[in-house]
């Protein structure tokens, strides 16, 4: 049996502010881990599979962050990404990009659209967790400034 104090250290919420997440990724998988790793008690996590229904969604509701996914059926996540950083209404939502793709040329694509940060697949949900946090933490101090504005 393990220690208990370490149990309880690693099935704590990193999440521990209100925060609306959109996960955009056409991967059922990871959507579900998303909700497994990220949701908590005042972290919500809404997922879809694909930047039309993520356009959806974006009208229906505000996000804090978008988790975009770059390979996606239909409108690729760098596309979305721009057409997002176009509308200013979604000025105060942070975008993360996440991908299977670390290369120069994907990182810089991803920027140069207008992401806020960069997350590689296959995902350490924890330290993406801590990655959340801080990018939340960071945008918010900056009163929802986008980096490429």
């Amino acid at each position: 049996m393990g220690d208990p104090h370490e149990t309880k250290q690693r099935f704590r919420f990193v999440l521990d502010e209100a925060v609306s997440l959109l996960v955009i990724d056409d991967d059922p998988i990871q959507r579900e881990f998303s909700q497994v790793y990220l949701a908590s008690p005042v972290a919500e996590v809404h997922t879809v599979e694909s930047a039309e229904e993520a356009l959806s969604a974006l009208e229906a509701q505000c996000f804090d962050i978008a988790l975009v996914d770059v390979d996606l059926d239909g409108m690729d996540g760098i596309s979305l990404v721009r057409q997002l950083r176009a509308d200013h209404r979604f000025d105060d939502m942070a975008i993360m990009v996440i991908t299977g793709r670390e290369d120069m040329a994907s990182i810089d694509a991803a920027f140069d659209a207008g992401a806020t940060s960069f997350a590689v697949k296959p995902m350490n949900w924890r330290l993406l967790s801590h990655q959340i946090k801080f990018l939340l933490r960071a945008h918010r101090a900056l009163g929802g400034a986008t980096a490429h504005a």
